[in-house]
Order: C-alpha cells, then structure tokens, then sequence
C-alpha cells in the first residue's frame, strides 16, 4: 500500500483523500458567493425587474416569514412524508425486483420487457390514472413517487450484480459457497455502488414527481406552494419555496453519499 503526498491530494494506505485545505471546496463555495453576489447587486441596480427576479435578500426574508408563520413546516411536512414514504417503497421494490431478475435467467425473461416498456413513460402521465384507482388523498401521490423511484434502482441493481466479476463468483463457489451466499456476499457487495447511484437517481426524481403531483393534485406541500405563489406573482415566495426544494436535493444527495462511505467498505471518502 502506496502512503505519498500529490499536491491536495494525500494517498495512506490504497485510499485517496484529499487535504483538509483543499482548494476545490473554498472554489465551490466561491462560486455561489458569486452568482448570489452578482444576483444581489443586479437587483439593487434595477438591472432586473423584482417581479421577475427579486433580490436574494427579498427570498430568504420570505423565507423567514413563511418559516415564522408556520407555512413552511406544514408544506415541509406533507411532502417530506410523501417523498420518504414513496422512495422507500419504490427504491425497496427496485432493489428485490432487481436483485431477483439479475440472478434468475426466467425472472430476467420476464421483467427486462416490462421495465423496457414502461420505463420511458413519463411517470406524472400515470397521476390521473392513479388518482382514479386510489382516489385524490395521498394513496395517489405516493404511488406516483415509489413507481419513479423504483426504475433508477432497479435497473441500478440488475446491472451491478451482472457486472460482477466472474472471478469473484468462481472463487467463492470453489470455497464452497452456497448459491444464497454467493448473491448475498458476493453479487451483492459488488453491486452496492452501482445500486447506490441508482438510489441517488431515485432521490432526484422524487423530488421531482412530489413537485408535480401537488401541483396537479393536492393542496398543500412544496409543490402546491410554488404553484399558489405563481398564480398570485409572488415571486420571492415562489423562489423561497425552490430554494427549499433545492436544500432537500442537496441533503438527501449527502446522506446517500454518507452512507455509501459507511456501507461500501475499500471506497474513499
């Protein structure tokens, strides 16, 4: 095992991280310092009507007011249950459709044409049907979320497991590993940071089917207030509102990376 220093960049024992002062994180930061500078000092010159773009200042003071008037908890919480609820269904189905169709020749037979099928359809065209089979409560809007998030991971899982190397599989067979074992301590393993991209993919459309379904079918969430604050042209309620929206990208994408680091053993952080 390799232990040197290259440039920001420290390598000890196989593993690659990058210095703790590192130039790459003050560089994003910096960039978005930027682009809210310059957003900032635009509307303070009238460069850009507020109707059309207010001022980073007038979005988070109604951010501020929504947080104080109770109004962003309660959208936060009618979608976060239905975005958490959804993705945990549809990602958990992902990965046991997955999994099966990956190691069983018939069960690959069967559901490779179903998810060709359907997987290009967009999945918000399905909400009317669902509303009608499930009814306008949140049956119909979880239903919606958990099928968009089950594509990304179960594609994600059948072509981790297949790319298993053969060696793998061929080694632990000749120690005596069981077909069970094999998939559960080998193909599965392999596949972890295949499968956790997919779960990333299926985070980032939850999000955004949770948007177009309270747009289309509900009255409260995320999504039904940026539709509300639209139609009344309160521009910064609406931006407040995709500004939370793109919070919940962010923290869902370094939860997910956070547990890959924990789960997939050997990876760099």
């Amino acid at each position: 095992m390799a232990t040197g220093i290259r440039g920001d960049v420290v390598v000890i024992e196989g593993r690659v991280e990058r210095g703790k002062n590192g130039w790459v994180p003050a560089m994003r930061a910096a960039s978005l310092a930027g682009v809210v500078m310059v957003w900032e000092l635009s509307s303070w010159a009238g460069m850009v009507p507020p109707l059309f773009l207010p001022a980073p200042s007038a979005v988070a003071g109604e951010l501020v007011r929504m947080a104080l008037r109770g109004e962003l908890l309660q959208s936060l919480q009618a979608s976060l249950f239905r975005i958490v609820l959804g993705f945990f269904l549809g990602s958990g189905a992902g990965l046991v459709v997955g999994t099966v169709a990956a190691v069983s020749p018939l069960a690959e037979a069967l559901v490779d044409p179903l998810i060709a099928a359907t997987y290009p359809i967009p999945k918000i065209a399905l909400l009317p049907l669902l509303v009608l089979w499930l009814g306008i409560g949140e049956a119909s809007k979880v239903a919606v979320i958990a099928i968009g998030a089950f594509f990304p991971v179960a594609v994600g899982t059948m072509a981790g497991i297949r790319g298993t190397d053969p060696l793998l599989v061929r080694a632990a067979v000749s120690l005596g590993a069981s077909p069970l074992q094999v998939i559960t301590k080998v193909r599965f393993p392999s596949a972890l940071p295949v499968i956790f991209a997919g779960l990333r993919l299926a985070a980032g459309m939850s999000l955004l089917l949770v948007v177009s379904a309270e747009m289309i079918a509900a009255a409260t969430g995320i999504g039904f207030t940026i539709l509300h604050a639209g139609d009344l042209m309160q521009t910064p309620k609406l931006l407040a509102a995709i500004v939370v929206l793109s919070c919940l990208g962010v923290l869902s994408t370094w939860g997910l990376q956070a547990l890959e680091r924990k789960v997939v053993r050997g990876r760099g952080a």
